[in-house]
């Protein structure tokens, strides 16, 4: 969920090269968990969002994750699928230091001042303040897992690498170790991913990490104090019913925090309006516009599916299932201007049809319900329609429209009706521009102009004004 519009300038990398250079110029070493910290003060202190582009979650689940931070504590975060878990680990980088030295080489990203590995231990022994130092930026110290079945401890922590042992090194030496993905992650912030999906031999590889921060590797004599956050997702209904986070693992965590869907539809809206890729790049045509009442659509659409009682609760539904309908109303639209010669592509009412068929398959459906699928959708994404109609449009004057169709008139439009022919069918209407002003249009297009006019006339036949037959294809009003 992150913010497409910020751009995010990098402060120069410093210069120091050496550990004597760096001594001299006055860096301190601070732990992980004190730069989040620390860093999260310094963002709160003024004013800024510590956790960009995060929807919805300003009053409920982002005070909690900074209780947490500033708690020093490991976090697992609870939550159905599609509702930005990952997304707000990965705001976690932002607060880390822009850049921080490590002893150059190093594969787990050793401090200077304090190395862990033997292999940097014997560096700075030997050299003392000519080691080598290079500068990691922030991004490159975050690290992420998607726990699956496969996922093993050698993934996780490491394991006897065989290629060492055939250059010459004895089986004994530490050095012939191949770090996991958490070792590599040392000094940044490491997520798993779905974390009740990892075997339970495999999730007791974790129980060192997450209290004594450490790690063992086979019969090793080795112990590396890691310096790191750890932070998992999972689902609730795994976390807590299946019971397949072993307890001991649940323990360690130092803070359990739940997130939610948006809970009011202006978030809901903002999220669509923020995700959804809608700029075509490089592409024939211009980008297409989808008008703020058809994004609303979308968003009552998605939120009268999750609290519809036919669809599968525990399984929810995902912000991604919004994205993708918003996506493929705009699909719609650039697709009749490809066929039509439009100038501009502009959705209307008539492409949400589409929405229906491209989103089933992201819904968990009640096994009652089997067979009727498309036609509750349907039904939901009329009342959506209907809805976001009286909340736009209530108490507009559509009487100049209404007569229209009382002198017998009636009008075909569809996915495939370019914006001019349908304002043709209709022709002048008193009060249209009233229409437009009400839906937020500043810059009247034909194609914005036929967007307004044809949620207004679905409007009038969700309130029995008018008639309408659907065929494949078209839709066609009537008095």
């Amino acid at each position: 969920m992150s913010d497409h519009t910020s751009q995010i300038v990098r402060e120069p990398q410093p210069t120091e090269a050496t550990l004597g250079t760096l001594r001299d110029s006055g860096h301190l070493h601070r732990t992980v968990k004190a730069e989040l910290r620390e860093n999260l003060l310094a963002a709160l202190a003024a004013g800024r969002d510590p956790f960009p582009g995060i929807v919805g979650f300003e009053q409920t689940v982002t005070p909690q994750l900074e209780r947490a931070i500033l708690a020093g504590h490991d976090v697992v975060l609870l939550g159905e699928r599609g509702q930005g878990k990952t997304r707000l680990i990965r705001t976690l980088v932002g607060l880390l230091d822009e850049w921080t030295p490590v002893i150059t080489g190093c594969e787990i990203n050793d401090h200077p001042y304090a190395p862990v590995c033997r292999r940097c231990q014997a560096l700075v022994a030997e050299q003392g303040d000519a080691t080598p130092v290079s500068w990691k930026h922030r991004d490159t110290r975050y690290g992420e897992k998607l726990a699956t079945p496969d996922t093993s401890v050698g993934d996780l922590i490491g394991d006897v690498d065989p290629i060492k042992v055939a250059e010459g090194r004895t089986l004994g030496d530490p050095e012939t170790v191949h770090y996991g993905l958490v070792p590599r992650t040392n000094r940044g912030v490491f997520a798993v991913n779905e974390l009740p999906d990892l075997a339970e031999r495999i999730q007791v590889a974790l129980l060192n990490v997450l209290e004594e921060r450490d790690i063992q590797v086979r019969g090793y004599t080795l112990r590396l104090p890691l310096d790191l956050m750890v932070v998992a997702s999972a689902n609730p209904e795994d976390y807590t019913n299946r019971g397949r986070i072993i307890t001991p693992l649940k323990d360690r965590f130092g803070a359990e925090v739940r997130t939610h869907y948006p809970l009011r539809l202006p978030d809901e809206i903002h999220l669509v309006e923020q995700e959804a890729s809608l700029a075509w790049e490089g592409g024939t045509y211009a980008d297409p516009v989808l008008p703020a009442h058809l994004v609303e659509v979308v968003a009552r659409f998605t939120r009268l599916v999750r609290e519809s009682p036919s669809i599968d609760s525990r399984s929810g539904v995902s912000a991604r299932f919004a994205v993708a309908a918003a996506e493929t109303v705009a699909a719609s639209a650039v697709r009749r201007a490809a066929l039509t010669g439009e100038p501009e592509a502009v959705a209307r009412v008539a492409d949400l049809a589409a929405v229906v068929p491209a989103v089933r398959g992201k819904v968990e459906f009640d096994e009652l319900e089997e067979g009727r699928e498309t036609e509750l959708l349907t039904h939901l994404l009329r009342r959506a329609t209907s809805d976001t109609f009286r909340a736009r449009l209530a108490g507009t004057d559509l009487s100049g429209l209404q007569a229209r169709f009382d002198e017998g008139i009636t009008v075909e439009t569809g996915d495939l009706v370019p914006a001019a022919d349908l304002l043709a069918a209709v022709g002048p209407v008193p009060g249209l521009a009233q229409i437009l002003a009400k839906l937020g249009v500043e810059q009247e297009s034909p194609g914005l102009a036929a967007a307004g006019l044809e949620l207004a006339l679905e409007g009038l036949y969700l309130q029995r004004r008018l008639s309408k037959e659907e065929l494949p294809g078209r839709t066609v009003y009537g008095g």
